[in-house]
């Protein structure tokens, strides 16, 4: 294996890592939009922007998850079946969550009501990125997968 194709290899670990930082981020500006807001009725357009922002950017890496990721893991790695089946219930446990949050925000509910609803997905997305993190880097520095980096890990 040349130096090149090891760096790549590495390189997905690498991906998901920067990925999952970036939607730490993501939710922390937008929770830090609803705390601004609070004077106002309904949430400002900022938090409108952040909250729609935060969802699209979210549910964008999980369905690249869902279809490119997962499949090429499954296919090297069987025995992760009923690891990545986990982080498929995770991934549709936060898009109802997400849908909850998206609603909450047309119908412009108050900014503490919008703050609950961000609480809940960070404490489960963490969760979820903590596992996975813990189940998958070590995969992902092995695995081969010629595959563009926003399509597997969505558009970051």
């Amino acid at each position: 294996m040349t130096e090149g194709e090891k760096t790549r290899l590495i390189a997905w670990s690498n991906e998901l890592r920067a990925v999952h930082g970036r939607l730490r981020e993501a939710l922390r500006v937008t929770q830090a939009a609803a705390k601004v807001g609070e004077s106002t009725e309904p949430p400002a357009r900022e938090l409108l922007l952040f909250c729609h922002g935060f969802c699209t950017a979210l549910t964008g890496h999980h369905e690249g998850e869902d279809r490119e990721l997962f499949p090429a893991i499954a296919a090297a790695h069987p025995e992760l079946g009923p690891t990545l089946r986990k982080l498929e219930q995770d991934h549709s446990m936060i898009a109802h969550l997400i849908a909850a949050l998206r609603a909450a925000t047309e119908r412009g509910l108050p900014p503490e009501k919008l703050e609950g609803h961000l609480e809940g997905i960070a404490a489960i997305m963490e969760s979820h990125f903590r596992y996975e993190e813990r189940e998958l880097l070590t995969v992902l520095e092995t695995l081969a997968l010629d595959a563009d980096p926003s399509d597997v890990l969505g558009p970051l």
